[in-house]
């Protein structure tokens, strides 16, 4: 495609399944490399960090740099700083999100902002209700990310996103989110890339978090047929979008 100049990827449905690359995944990444083709990898998981990321997929034999990793817990750490400084948080997530917040004040009780990522086991009745008591209290709502669901070895996994939704409808409040699909994510990462929105292609296998957020920013998108992928999905693009098949097809449609 003449004009594109820079790429996003998301990682997990496009380049990985349970943190296992797809095939082509690699072929796809040397390939950009090869053809000075900017890429930044996208990912709204907030389990891990961009350099502990890009070290699992070298591991893995993708050439990945950790300047090239933007994760949603990255993008929530720039928000709180730039929307909610020195605020009281409340912090539902695990993994690698805690030390990369460790910046941020936590709190267990009167909190000024709760704030929902990955939390696997610690989705708890108790820390789901602590979360929605002090929102009810006047606590903003910041979800790292909107991701309803993803795809692990065991078959589709719900994801961060159904949580802060159960949070927003039962308090009566609408979330402010960090990472995908918000405009502030993907303008950091067209920042971080160097170009323009319309010299950009963002693939992602979720229609809503990474293609048709991507096309309201003005960037081209290509939804691709693998990780979360359904063939419903078609209908629910909001602009016209490529379809590709894998990342595989990626280097045809930009050749």
């Amino acid at each position: 495609m003449p004009g594109i100049r820079g790429v996003l990827l998301d990682v997990d449905g496009v380049l990985v399944t349970a943190w296992k690359p797809m095939a082509g995944a690699i072929e796809t990444v040397d390939w950009l490399r090869r053809s000075s083709l900017p890429f930044r990898l996208v990912t709204n998981t907030t389990l891990f960090g961009g350099a502990e990321l890009a070290r699992l997929l070298r591991e893995e034999g993708m050439d990945i740099h950790p300047d090239e990793v933007l994760t949603a817990t990255n993008a929530t750490g720039a928000y709180l700083r730039r929307h909610h400084p020195e605020a009281r948080c409340y912090l539902l997530a695990t993994g690698q999100a805690r030390d990369d917040l460790a910046c941020v004040t936590s709190v267990q009780e009167g909190a000024d902002v709760v704030v929902v990522g990955d939390a696997e086991q610690d989705f708890t009745y108790e820390n789901l209700n602590r979360a929605f008591r002090m929102v009810m209290n006047g606590a903003a709502l910041v979800a790292m990310h909107r991701g309803m669901y993803w795809m692990t070895m065991d078959g589709p996994t719900l994801d961060a996103g159904t949580f802060v939704a159960a949070l927003e409808l039962a308090a009566g409040v609408k979330a402010e989110v960090a990472g995908k699909p918000s405009p502030e994510f993907f303008v950091t990462a067209l920042e971080s890339i160097g170009f323009a929105p319309h010299e950009v292609m963002m693939v992602g296998d979720d229609v809503q978090s990474d293609v048709n957020a991507a096309r309201q920013v003005g960037m081209h998108a290509a939804l691709v047929r693998t990780g979360k992928f359904r063939q419903r999905d078609l209908e629910l693009l909001e602009l016209p979008a490529h379809v590709i098949d894998s990342i595989s097809d990626l280097r045809a449609l930009l050749s």
